[in-house]
């Protein structure tokens, strides 16, 4: 009998240990699944740059990952992308989600910001880190959309007064207007139809080593209200060009080229119609700002040029880099370098479905 109660002694401690080791190994199993990459880093040795991309439709998620690239390999700077993402699917790049961009606390030892967003609605604890970095009075390029980065439907959302409509006193026209000199106004051009040609205004450190004609895009001039506020100078100025070949929704200008040279005398969508050249709006310019409640002066760069099929363009892509070394006092090269890196074969501008995206499944770490 004592032989018997020892042997199921023996078999119960056996049968304890191997349950445990199963339990271990699988809580390890467990820890070794590791959080998807939810942003991309190219390391470098200069100054710490987050670009923050999330717009439905100039494609950000295509312009900014190329930019951090160039600016990376050719320049050495430190590039942190980041992107909107769906809470349900981290990971995936889902510019249609507005209430999401993960990982902005990068934003907290930032030395430059490039935004590149659309009518964002998010969370308390993501605005605050903008918030925080332009109270410091840090540097900012924004791109296209980034005059319309933020729209809260709630009129009593605590941070509604970002929003491009927002009329509070000291905020009208929200953060486009006050830190970037703009809001969404109005497409000056026929959108789709009429193309971006960039007419150097002055001479300055973020238009060295581009001649006047040499910017172009096929995204539209956006309206202005002139005079831009404030201390703002204009350095480059968008003249309407219309298209030489029939609209072509399957192709990535949709039938404008870089080569068309009849200047617009028109624009034949407006209601009301006029010269969309006289004047010209101004596509590029430098302003400095300072939020109500800051002691902090900042520089803020704008372009609106700038959608991930405008950066084909030596000239779009100098202009932001060039931007880039003034808004971090650095010297601008005469010719800086601005190849493309890598393989990089943008998607025309468009709005996508939510379906379009889902079956996309735009993994970041594969960009």
């Amino acid at each position: 009998m004592k032989h018997l109660i020892l042997l199921f002694t023996i078999f119960s401690f056996l049968f304890a240990c191997n349950d445990n080791a199963a339990d271990t190994s699988s809580d390890e199993m467990v820890n070794e699944v590791e959080p998807p990459q939810q942003q991309l880093h190219f390391k470098g040795d200069g100054a710490k740059i987050v670009l923050v991309s999330g717009d439905e439709e100039y494609r950000s998620e295509e312009a900014l990952p190329q930019l951090a690239r160039i600016l990376n390999t050719h320049h050495d700077f430190d590039c942190t992308v980041l992107f909107a993402q769906h809470p349900d699917t981290l990971g995936i790049v889902n510019p249609n989600y507005t209430k999401n961009i993960p990982s902005l606390e990068a934003l907290t030892d930032a030395d430059l910001m490039i935004l590149f967003t659309r009518f964002r609605e998010l969370p308390n604890e993501q605005m605050e880190y903008f918030e925080d970095y332009l109270t410091a009075g840090k540097p900012l390029i924004g791109i296209r959309t980034a005059t319309h980065a933020f729209h809260f439907t709630d009129s009593t959302h605590q941070w509604a007064h970002w929003g491009n409509y927002s009329e509070e006193e000291g905020w009208e026209g929200g953060f486009g207007r006050l830190v970037l000199g703009e809001r969404w106004h109005t497409h000056h051009g026929h959108h789709k139809y009429q193309s971006t040609r960039g007419i150097i205004e002055a001479a300055h450190p973020i238009t060295r080593g581009i001649k006047s004609g040499e910017i172009w895009g096929s995204t539209d001039v956006y309206g202005i209200r002139l005079p831009l506020p404030g201390d703002t100078q204009p350095l480059v100025f968008g003249q309407v060009v219309d298209s030489e070949n029939e609209y072509d929704e399957n192709d990535l200008f949709y039938g404008m080229r870089e080569t068309d040279e009849a200047v617009a005398a028109v624009n034949p969508a407006a209601k009301e119609k006029y010269n969309p050249n006289e004047p010209m709006m101004p596509i590029a310019w430098i302003k400095s700002y300072q939020l109500p409640d800051s002691e902090n002066n900042g520089q803020a760069f704008t372009s609106t040029i700038g959608s991930s099929s405008d950066l084909l363009n030596a000239g779009v892509r100098r202009l932001l880099v060039n931007a880039t070394y003034h808004l971090l006092n650095k010297e601008v090269p005469e010719s800086a370098t601005v190849d493309l890196v890598g393989e990089y074969k943008p998607s025309p501008y468009a709005f996508r479905s939510d379906d379009y995206w889902r079956e996309q499944g735009l993994v970041i770490e594969g960009l």
